[in-house]
């Protein structure tokens, strides 16, 4: 019988949670991913998950693509990041030529990784011209090439617009050596991210590596993935690295109540107040899951078909995956607080999940304006039309 698309990802990333589980500390410690992780991520293809197919990628479903990063995450948050923000980077492959993909993507080890969109391109002859610096590159530090999203600017400094009057921005592709990289990541979570940043000097992209990302009159591709935005896609993966942490911290503390017994109190596993609370979390924590993987299922059911992507689909989206994340958050705060004394230790696995998650609370992808920004579009009524870019 054919397994679902993408499911091989997943089982490969639950054999894999052993090796990083035990090189989590080494993560933490030196802020990157080792080599043996990264390597391990390599050879069993998860860096690929959301690259076409043609070009050797698995263009799993966002489903499939959720529960490897799931599966990640439980072992290690940064781990999950990094994974998902650079698969996620590798679906610019269907907004490229067919020579540039192969150079990109299929000359090992093949890793893209980019940050926040900021600064100009100015068009020269054969392509573009840029000086700039950009922070919040996540897993640059296992990449190959960098992108950078930028505005376009004529040879006389004018901005070029698209048809609708939109700024134009293009994201540029470039070699990892063609740039200065910064160790800033000095953070309190997901510290093994190197989330860093990164910049060029008069640096001459050429017209095939400066690609319209998410732009539908632009995609090379047909499947049903690259009807949805990167933007869709990443707040989907971190939502579900933030179910993986959850999942981690609350299966942690419900084993610490199976043997603990506070000082003063009677065992955990026999205090009415910790049964309760036990069920209340796990009960949140699955609803928060049911809610993404089925608004997942839902939009890409629609796109499977080949209905178009629109308005409805992104609100959906948005919505499920910042409550995610906020639930998610919840949790680790319950499992945390109940456990006690014993949570506030490095080598208990408690501390440190609790770090990364509110790492991933303070991300763009958990702020409460997303819940406006939906709010917004589904008072203006027009959710049958595509998705505006955001």
């Amino acid at each position: 019988m054919n397994k679902p698309q993408g499911v091989d990802l997943v089982e490969r990333a639950r054999a894999l949670a052993p090796l990083i589980t035990s090189e989590a500390d080494e993560i933490e410690r030196t802020r990157r991913l080792t080599p043996s992780v990264t390597a391990a991520l390599v050879e069993n293809g998860l860096y690929r998950a959301l690259l076409p197919k043609r070009f050797g990628g698995a263009e799993a479903t966002p489903e499939a693509f959720m529960q490897m990063l799931e599966e990640i995450a439980k072992a290690d948050a940064s781990t999950a990041w990094c994974l998902g923000q650079c698969s996620v980077c590798a679906m610019i492959a269907a907004w490229l030529d067919h020579d540039t993909a192969q150079e990109i993507f299929n000359t090992p080890p093949g890793i893209l990784a980019w940050g926040a969109i900021a600064h100009e391109a100015r068009i020269v002859e054969g392509g573009y011209r840029v000086t700039a610096r950009w922070d919040f590159a996540s897993g640059s530090r296992q990449a190959s090439w960098l992108g950078a999203h930028v505005r376009i600017v004529e040879a006389d400094g004018s901005p070029r617009k698209k048809a609708d009057g939109s700024p134009e921005i293009r994201t540029i592709l470039f070699p990892m050596s063609q740039a200065v990289m910064y160790d800033v990541w000095d953070v309190i979570g997901l510290k093994g991210t190197g989330t860093d940043s990164y910049s060029v000097d008069n640096l001459f992209i050429p017209e095939k590596f400066a690609a319209l990302r998410d732009d539908p009159a632009a995609c090379r591709e047909s499947g049903p993935l690259y009807k949805l935005s990167t933007n869709m896609v990443f707040s989907m993966g971190f939502a579900a690295t933030s179910l993986g942490v959850a999942r981690a911290m609350l299966d942690a503390a419900t084993e610490l109540a199976r043997g603990k017994t506070p000082q003063g109190l009677k065992a955990m596993r026999d205090n009415n107040a910790v049964q309760g609370q036990i069920g209340r979390t796990e009960a949140s924590l699955r609803a928060a899951r049911a809610y993404l993987y089925a608004t997942a299922h839902d939009v890409w059911s629609d796109l499977a078909s080949g209905a178009p992507i629109t308005e409805a689909h992104r609100v959906a989206i948005r919505i499920a995956s910042t409550w995610t994340i906020h639930q998610s958050a919840s949790v680790v705060d319950i499992a945390y607080h109940m456990s006690g004394a014993t949570a506030v230790f490095a080598n208990n696995p408690f501390e440190r999940r609790f770090r990364d998650m509110h790492a991933i609370a303070q991300q763009i992808q958990a702020r409460d304006t997303q819940y406006e920004d939906a709010g917004k579009a589904i008072l203006a009524g027009n959710l049958d039309a595509p998705p505006t870019a955001r």
